[in-house]
């Protein structure tokens, strides 16, 4: 039992030396984390030539589980429909992807933006002008 202990022991003592370490040194210059292309982070309206390829068709805000995401539609001289309004309230987003999955013309996307901290509280709603990157 004891070698068994001291084994282990060894383990984590060779681990704990220099150039082991398992922490990335986040925020200094270089140290950006690179997040996997499965990683849900910041929302992104696509953009469709004069506008977004949004044709406000509610399924998003239906899906959205949270309740974080508004659209008001409107229609433009085409007869097009298009969101007059598209806000994302981010601090009550759970960034689940439903909105992504349910629109019928992938006009949401969620990008591999993660640093999202602000220090006031409406800089965490994201508006169409915004979101459209």
């Amino acid at each position: 039992m004891i070698k068994e202990f001291i084994q282990g022991l060894l383990i984590t003592l060779k681990y704990l030396g220099p150039g082991h370490t398992t922490t990335v040194q986040y925020p200094r210059k270089g140290h950006r984390l690179q997040p996997s292309d499965r990683f849900r982070g910041l929302h992104r309206l696509v953009p469709d030539h004069d506008r977004e390829k949004c044709v406000a068709c509610y399924l998003c805000p239906t899906v959205c589980p949270a309740k974080c995401i508004t659209v008001e539609s409107a229609e433009n001289e085409k007869g097009e429909k298009y969101p007059k309004v598209y806000k994302i309230d981010l601090l009550r987003c759970i960034f689940c992807g439903y909105c992504v999955e349910a629109c019928p013309v992938e006009a949401i996307e969620m990008t591999g933006d993660y640093e999202l901290a602000n220090y006031h509280r409406d800089d965490f709603t994201f508006d169409k002008k915004r979101l459209v990157r």
